[in-house]
């Protein structure tokens, strides 16, 4: 059978052309904290990446010309669409009751999606599989695997020891997801080519595919509880948002239409948009929310593990006990 793909094309495009500021500011964070940034080298260095990601595959069908044609082809249709280097592999995996899907594998990502990702309508369909590829070109898989590794460990309890650090370093990296989530929203908008398409989509992730649901109302909504935003910078965020992998679904309508409004899809669209290579040096703004994300990170860690420092040395300690040398310092 034949593939077909959408002629939707951005050639050459940057990934910080879409990326929402408030990613690119939480990315260079997790990079401005020296010891921190070498904990999750190292933490994605090990072997456990290789056999999680095995693990995970060996349950899957990977789908191609021959699996699910149909599907497959919409994969192939946003990977061109956004000018991915390659094609990540597709792979199907069963999960009753569950409408998910996630890219994994820092050096090869490959995406996976469940069963109910494969029978959605063909937009929202092709919608989740460009806002993977989204997460492909923004490099989001590196940290992005790092933080699935680690939720598996405290989940599985194999790591009692280090239990606090991990989960220290587990928090920080789901406070950079929540803010990667909006970059793969923008990414999956851009291919799908109807902002209407992706908000229909997070409703129905938001209250089911139940029929008669408007989502011209459910964008009305997201607005009035962006209005009333405020109220997360009160304590009570730390306890409602903190260990959730993505941001409430009304922010993330806020979010996108609000961008769609100020008109960046639109010049995106007419092929007015940053190139790769051509990104420019970041902007004070820019800079100024940097440092927001980096002083959060530092709370996180400091609450949890006691600080950055010793953060280092407990994961060295227990990388060392894993078989690995250790050696943070």
């Amino acid at each position: 059978m034949a593939i077909t793909t959408t002629d939707i094309r951005y050639p050459a495009i940057s990934p910080k052309a879409y990326e929402h500021p408030a990613d690119r500011a939480a990315t260079a964070a997790l990079g401005s904290i020296p010891l921190l940034d070498r904990v999750l080298k190292r933490l994605s260095e090990l072997r456990i990446e290789r056999a999680f990601q095995q693990l995970l595959l060996a349950d899957a069908v990977e789908l191609s010309e021959r699996q699910l044609p149909a599907v497959y082809a919409a994969h192939v249709g946003v990977a061109r669409a956004l000018d991915l280097p390659a094609v990540p592999g597709l792979y199907l995996a069963a999960a009753p009751g569950v409408t998910n899907a996630a890219t994994v594998g820092s050096s090869k990502p490959v995406v996976i999606i469940t069963s109910g990702i494969a029978n959605l309508p063909d937009d929202a369909r092709r919608t989740v599989l460009a806002h993977e590829a989204g997460h492909v070109l923004s490099d989001h898989v590196h940290y992005g695997t790092v933080l699935q590794i680690l939720q598996r460990l405290l989940a599985s309890g194999l790591a009692p020891v280090a239990r606090l650090p991990l989960q220290a370093v587990a928090l920080v990296l789901l406070e950079w997801y929540r803010c990667a989530e909006l970059s793969g929203d923008r990414a999956a908008t851009l291919v799908n080519e109807d902002p209407m398409v992706s908000c229909r989509l997070l409703m129905n992730l938001a209250g089911g595919s139940v029929e008669g649901l408007d989502v011209n109302a459910f964008i009305a909504q997201a607005e009035a509880f962006a209005e009333t935003e405020d109220l997360f910078a009160r304590p009570g965020r730390w306890l409602t948002e903190l260990t959730r992998t993505h941001p409430f679904t009304v922010r993330r309508v806020a979010e996108l239409t609000r961008w769609v409004r100020e008109g960046d899809y639109d010049r995106i669209r007419d092929g007015s948009y940053l190139r790769r290579g051509e990104e420019p040096p970041p902007s004070e703004q820019m800079k100024a929310a940097t440092e927001h994300y980096r002083q959060r990170f530092t709370e996180i860690v400091d609450r949890v593990a006691g600080g950055v420092q010793r953060l280092a040395g407990q994961v060295s300690q227990w990388l060392r006990g894993e078989g690995g040398d250790g050696d943070l310092g």
